[in-house]
């Protein structure tokens, strides 16, 4: 390397996939360099095999960060663990990652790991500590047939560019619009596009198969050989060896929509009835209220800091605050909420109506965004491509109220409510909202990624939750049973209490699913 290097300001790599033998010395040299522990990878070679016997083929890539311009991983992370150095390279920090496991689901590129030593997230840095050193990454180094090379890809004499500029180059997942800096000469678009190969039911090459394991590592969809899927259309190739990924978010991210919705609707309810002139009742409006909206509120936090991988690092959200990240605004959303609710608890305690009905106004609107705030932050989420959906905002907020009207349903069991009718109406109307949008989000097409999705959602490995927890108790036994309430005389509150407890369990079923069958296709 020259000894311009440390003049560079856009570090890439060009990953020569033609010269490629698959020996895996970069792997070792980067597990050496960085003392990377087993199970987890910065760097590693992806084999596929092509064709039909005899005519067949096995192909190499190597798989690693791509060091984004635009990188989603910088975007999402909530306190700035990883950031660009001067010389382009997207680098992290150890002492300021909280380990939320948020960078893994914005990378497209299944780049970013918890290093189990430290409970922080790793990836490749390009050796960056060499780079400052004029010294090159250790795995171009070691590479025996020079398929590595790195350079400045704004200097159009430095090899890399004039290899990119002269040859047919291509990059993983353009259509993330990250703008990647790793460019690939010579690599299969199926060694690219994790869709379109599969691992077959015997397994990959020193690895027994995976199937089964899916909830302990990143899934696949095995295949036997020689035949096609009959569900996976534009499978081409098999995947011979690559590494697993553990899946990131699961039940505590998916019981934090539900607490949290909790929480929203409870008080979007009593601001309701609030508003038809019901602020002198005092426990059934003033107290009761804001004091489930705490405890679940609370809940929540409690579920936010146990899903961190340094939880007693919590509190970086606020002091080390990267205010780009929806996880830092959404804490901020929370604290809102909170204080409004407490305001909203000192109105009830001192039946002061007064000031309940002027927090309503903000507490409502502290409720909603509390409900919806998790769109924008799954919206970040680049390499989740369910999670993109326009339709996950008003999906949201329609799950607040129907777990609003579930919680007053439930409560109508131990105090008298004013307004029961209106009280089965919410809940009915939530629940046929939800299920409309939800309906809307299922019959639109979307990219590939969201196909496979929703077909693991809806007929894979996570249909019955689906199917049966999220739509036939969540959505079809609350709605009858709120319709039934409403067309007769029922005087006993307990069959809306049933249809709320049906609701909100459906409810953490149907966020489930819809929250592991996002991470469920495979991104490398």
């Amino acid at each position: 390397m020259s000894t311009d290097t440390v003049r560079v300001t856009r570090l890439g790599f060009l990953l020569d996939s033609d010269s490629c033998i698959g020996c895996h010395a970069c792997t070792v040299a980067c597990k050496s360099e960085h003392d990377v522990p087993l199970g987890v990878n910065r760097t590693w070679v992806k084999y596929i095999e092509t064709g039909t016997f005899p005519d067949v083929a096995r192909k190499f890539s190597v798989m690693r960060c791509n060091q984004c311009d635009d990188a989603p991983c910088m975007k999402i992370c909530p306190t700035s663990a990883l950031y660009r150095a001067e010389n382009g390279v997207v680098d992290f920090q150890d002492d300021n990652c909280i380990g939320c496991k948020s960078c893994m689901n914005a990378c497209p590129y299944d780049a970013l790991y918890i290093n189990p030593e430290t409970n922080t997230a790793h990836k490749c840095n390009m050796c960056n500590h060499r780079i400052e050193m004029n010294l090159e990454p250790s795995c171009q180094i070691v590479c025996p047939t020079e398929a590595i090379k790195i350079g400045d890809l704004d200097d159009p004499n430095s090899e890399i560019s004039r290899i990119i500029a002269r040859d047919d180059v291509a990059v993983r997942a353009p259509e993330q619009n990250t703008k990647p800096k790793v460019y690939y000469r010579g690599a299969d678009q199926a060694s690219l596009d994790p869709t379109r190969t599969a691992i077959a039911n015997d397994g990959m090459i020193w690895a027994d198969t995976i199937t089964g394991t899916h909830d302990k590592n990143h899934p696949t969809v095995p295949v036997s050989i020689g035949q096609k899927p009959a569900d996976l259309d534009g499978v081409v190739a098999r995947t011979a060896y690559t590494t697993t990924h553990m899946m990131t978010w699961k039940e505590k991210v998916s019981g934090y929509l539900v607490t949290k919705a909790i929480a929203a609707g409870v008080i979007l309810v009593a601001a309701l009835l609030v508003l038809l002139g019901h602020a002198a009742e005092q426990a059934a409006v003033g107290v009761v209220p804001p004091m489930v909206a705490g405890v679940f509120l609370g809940i929540t936090g409690v579920l936010l800091i146990a899903d961190l991988k340094q939880p007693t690092r919590f509190h970086y959200l606020l002091t080390r605050g990267n205010t780009d990240s929806w996880l830092v605004k959404g804490a901020y959303v929370l604290m809102f909420f909170a204080a409004m609710c407490g305001l909203w608890w000192v109105g009830g305690l001192t039946e002061n109506d007064g000031l309940i009905e002027i927090v309503a106004v903000p507490a409502a609107l502290g409720a909603l965004g509390t409900a919806g705030y998790t769109a924008y932050l799954f919206a970040q989420c680049e390499g989740r491509d369910l999670w993109q959906t326009p339709l996950l905002l008003p999906v949201l907020l329609a799950q607040a109220v129907t777990a609003g009207g579930a919680t007053y349903a439930v409560l109508d069991v131990f105090m008298d409510l004013p307004e029961q009718d209106a009280i089965a109406w919410v809940l009915l109307g939530g629940v046929v909202a939800t299920g409309a949008f939800v309906w809307m989000e299922l019959a639109s097409h979307g990219s590939r990624h969201v196909e496979l999705a929703v077909e693991t959602m809806t007929r894979g490995r996570y249909a019955r939750q689906f199917w049966v927890g999220g739509i036939t108790v969540g959505l079809v036994v609350p709605a009858a049973i709120a319709i039934l309430v409403l067309a007769t005389d029922i005087s006993s509150p307990a069959p809306l209490a049933a249809a709320g407890i049906a609701a909100v369990a459906g409810l953490f079923a149907y966020e489930d699913a819809f929250v592991r069958a996002g991470q469920s296709v495979p991104l490398s």
